[in-house]
């Protein structure tokens, strides 16, 4: 069984993002399915209450194609 990161669910910008083919499954797998161990996102979150934004990746990089889908549209 995996260990699934608890803020990995439908509301997750990185689940939807992979959902509609904009980002690698190699993300959700080795953060995502993997506790979120690592993760700079999940870390910001718990404790500072920081929520990235959707094009920020799991190991605190920007991905600039989903950034400029996002400022082009709001949303992937």
């Amino acid at each position: 069984m995996k260990n699934i990161c608890k803020w990995y669910n439908e509301t997750s910008g990185m689940k939807r993002a992979c959902d509609k083919g904009l980002l690698k499954e190699s993300w959700i797998t080795k953060y995502c399915l993997n506790g979120g161990n690592s993760c700079i996102r999940k870390k910001k979150f718990e404790e500072e209450g920081y929520i990235s934004p959707d094009y920020i990746l799991p190991d605190g990089t920007v991905d600039e194609k989903l950034k400029d889908i996002i400022e082009k549209r709001g949303h992937f």
